[in-house]
């Protein structure tokens, strides 16, 4: 709807992240248990408070001509799209996924023991990557949910990890998206809601 409406206003208040093999789709179910929509995918639990950072950024290139001071024409040359966050927990699928890639092994002959080695160089790990809110509207009290996945992409930054007396460890994870090789979407929004319905 055009014009102001506050019911259009959008709070992340609460949300998930999650990880699928590439390629996997975000999922267009809403069902009464969001475990059950996201069945493939792996939650990753915990993030920092600040959230996530969604950010696109597109550099275009000026095409510049004698007969004017202005840039006539602009072309694209690149689409960064990222997702920015800190995850709180360290398991399994939270830790390999911040170091790039591997497995979390158990200890031959040791309970309780597990190892997870860190390679000699980097290689690459791509994964799905979704993410879902929820919000309730100021009008109605209804609720809607968002939901927001990148089928490829890989880690391509990670923050330093700081360990003190004070504070939780976190893995602070910069994602980035990648072109599929058959020309689909880079990335996704599936929304339950009204606001977008045809008026």
């Amino acid at each position: 709807m055009a014009g102001t409406n506050s019911s259009e206003i959008r709070i992340a208040g609460a949300g998930r992240l999650y990880v699928a093999t590439a390629d996997t789709k975000v999922p267009t179910t809403f069902s009464t248990d969001t475990a059950t929509d996201w069945a493939s995918w792996k939650n990753l639990g915990f993030t920092s408070g600040d959230g996530v950072t969604f950010s696109k950024k597109d550099k275009l290139e000026p095409v510049d001509v004698w007969q004017a001071v202005s840039p006539v024409h602009f072309v694209y040359s690149d689409r960064d799209l990222t997702l920015k966050f800190s995850l709180m927990q360290f398991n399994e699928d939270t830790l390999p996924f911040f170091m790039g890639g591997g497995t979390v092994d158990a200890v031959t002959g040791s309970t309780g023991v597990y190892k997870y080695d860190i390679a000699d160089r980097p290689f690459a790990d791509v994964r799905a990557l979704g993410l879902e809110f929820t919000d309730v509207k100021a009008s109605d009290g209804t609720t809607v949910t968002y939901r927001f996945g990148i089928p490829r992409g890989q880690v391509t930054a990670a923050d330093d990890i700081k360990l003190a007396r004070k504070s939780a460890a976190q893995l602070g994870i910069t994602y980035t998206a990648m072109a599929a090789a058959d020309g689909s979407a880079l990335a996704s929004f599936v929304m339950k809601d009204s606001a977008y319905a045809a008026s």
